[in-house]
């Protein structure tokens, strides 16, 4: 396997656990970048730029990381918190009055964040070119009717979180979310990280797609099969999760330019591995002199909002203000770790006990929304390696 980049001395288990996501969990191209109290001490890279090319992955290969970003998006608010500029207890409608519609009233901007506002679905799905546009999606979730009592329950909103985050900011800013994260987080840190990627930047886009996961792990142990309850969640086309997921339809080309230049910062995010581990490593400390998060605001962001069974997901999950939070059994990461991934397999992530800040962005594209092997894998060999 030609693996590319580098490894300090200590982290070698990482390198280890890389190629074996090629050699036994199905990887076609990938990149992993791991910095620890604000120093990159993984960065490597492997396969194919494209999931169904020959063109080997570059240094700047970048890859549209689904949900991934949404950990990118959520420090938004966060920071405008942090800035004097939004109350995280106001009602949304403070800021965005259309948005009081139809029993939101009450629904809070820390709602927004941890997918407690009750508007993971919309009753008139929507095409590819209105989710793009701007316009529909917000006036579609500012016009929708909760699923739930605002604040009572939580479910993930797969899609709606792109309009609902991205509205908000722009009310908040007069800039789109898109322009915002450029502007007060990439350009500052040096990150290659994009809602909407700008058209000089876009030829190194490599194309996602899907690729089978092997029976097995790599280890001898057998894939765990979901429960009966998940799957037919995702089968039933009326079901909470298939019209959160679906709330784009036809489901759009990830490969298409026109969408990798659209701001949806709840599935398009575009990035390098480098840039989501150094954009976390940001968030839990100085890296080369600029820092994110304040103490209180990394609080914030790792503290409990929602816990339990997830309407959508329909099994556990556990948020806090943007960021997933790992079950408390989990023997991979300290308790106050906190993150987010990407369906089909990226990840980023931060343990701020450790001082360490994860990257991972891949083009093969697994079953699986928030625990995949190949992802897993890497995380335990860092855990191995302190």
């Amino acid at each position: 396997m030609d693996v590319r980049g580098a490894v300090v001395p200590g982290f070698e288990p990482v390198r280890d656990a890389f190629i074996r996501n090629f050699e036994q969990r199905g990887d076609r191209g990938a990149a992993v970048t791991v910095y620890r109290h604000g120093r990159k001490v993984v960065d490597l890279w492997a396969g194919t730029r494209d999931v169904d090319g020959v063109e080997p992955w570059a240094v700047d290969t970048v890859q549209v990381v689904r949900s991934a970003g949404k950990g990118i998006a959520a420090a938004v608010p966060l920071l405008l918190h942090q800035r004097g500029q939004i109350d995280l207890h106001a009602p949304v409608g403070t800021y965005w009055p259309e948005f009081k519609a139809n029993g939101k009233e009450r629904v809070l901007v820390r709602h927004l964040l941890a997918h407690r506002a009750g508007v993971p679905a919309l009753d008139r799905t929507l095409t590819p070119q209105e989710a793009a546009d701007g316009v529909s999606g917000p006036r579609a979730v500012a016009a929708q009717r909760p699923e739930w009592e605002p604040g009572a329950e939580h479910g993930y909103h797969a899609q709606t979180y792109s309009w609902l985050l991205g509205e908000l900011v722009r009310r908040v800013t007069g800039r789109t979310v898109g322009r915002w994260v450029a502007e007060e987080i990439a350009r500052p840190l040096g990150l290659d990280f994009w809602f909407g990627i700008p058209a000089d930047e876009a030829h190194r886009v490599g194309r996602i797609g899907p690729a089978e996961a092997p029976a097995g792990d790599g280890t001898g142990a057998l894939r765990m099969r979901p429960k009966r309850s998940v799957v037919d969640a995702y089968r039933d086309p009326d079901s909470l999760t298939r019209r959160a997921f679906g709330a784009i339809d036809p489901f759009p080309d990830e490969n298409d330019p026109g969408y990798r230049a659209a701001e949806l910062p709840a599935s398009n995010g575009i990035a390098t591995a480098r840039g989501l581990a150094r954009c976390y490593a940001a968030m839990i400390g100085p890296v080369d002199g600029h820092r994110l998060f304040a103490p209180a605001t990394l609080t914030l962001a790792r503290t409990e909002e929602s816990a339990g069974p997830d309407r959508v997901l329909v099994v556990n999950t556990r948020f806090g203000l943007g960021y997933m939070l790992h079950g408390p059994a989990s023997p991979l990461l300290s308790p106050g770790s906190f993150g987010h991934p990407g369906r089909g397999g990226s990840l980023g992530f931060a343990d701020p006990e450790a001082g360490i800040a994860l990257g991972y962005v891949t083009n093969g594209l697994q079953k699986g929304v928030t625990a995949d092997p190949r992802a897993q894998a890497l995380v335990r060999a860092v855990r191995s390696a302190l």
